[in-house]
């Protein structure tokens, strides 16, 4: 009998709507660099750490900066980003997302979250969520952000998870390729094209069925 699957969740945009907020600070910054972040460009920005995305957009305005001028933005990016997510609480769960992980924890799944974001544990306890999680992997924890698998497989190790026993849950390109080039199930959530490379899409929590975690 196959053992039940390890469910290992990003947060932006899958647990959260915050996304919206990084985006947001990102303009706020990208003001002060006279150049105009676009919600195109943003979603090439989900998914990866904040100094892969101030690189993206140093290379999209054609710009050079120092490297303490560069530290500088990336602070003042995750205190404006602080700032925005400061009163959110658990209304700030995306529908479904609740009911979804309480059931999940009936059934014995193992639950692990894999982000970017080096404010995950702030976040998750903002939103009265800590305690579902297994294990906790953020952008303290990994060298290489997505698309690079390494967080996916540190999930793995700490739930001891065998890699191509778990669910990945993503809104970003990046993301769903990271957890593909180990094997691991993903799930895109949401409706862009981009998700198209994961194993199955779904654009909400409330589609998706348990018996959906068996690969095609």
């Amino acid at each position: 009998m196959k053992s039940i699957p390890t469910f290992i969740f990003d947060l932006d945009g899958v647990i959260t709507n915050t996304e919206k907020y990084h985006f947001q600070s990102w303009r706020e910054i990208c003001k002060l660099l006279k150049f105009n972040l676009t919600s195109e460009l943003n979603e090439e920005l989900k998914g990866i750490s904040r100094d892969k995305c101030l690189k993206k957009i140093l290379d999209w305005a054609k710009l050079e900066i120092s490297v303490n001028k560069f530290n500088e933005l990336l602070d003042k990016k995750n205190q404006i980003y602080l700032d925005k997510i400061s009163k959110i609480n658990s209304s700030n769960v995306i529908s479904g997302v609740y009911e979804f992980i309480t059931s999940a924890k009936k059934q014995k799944h193992l639950i692990a979250l894999y982000s970017s974001s080096r404010n995950a544990n702030f976040i998750l306890d903002k939103l009265n969520l800590h305690s579902f999680f297994d294990a906790i992997v953020d952008g303290n924890s990994v060298k290489a952000s997505k698309p690079d698998p390494e967080g996916f497989e540190l999930a793995a190790k700490l739930t001891e998870s065998d890699p191509k026993n778990c669910v990945v849950f993503e809104d970003s390109e990046a993301g769903i390729i990271a957890g593909n080039k180990i094997n691991m199930l993903t799930i895109g959530i949401g409706s862009s094209k981009k998700l198209s490379i994961a194993n199955k899409v779904f654009k909400e929590f409330n589609e998706i069925k348990f018996q959906d975690f068996q690969k095609c």
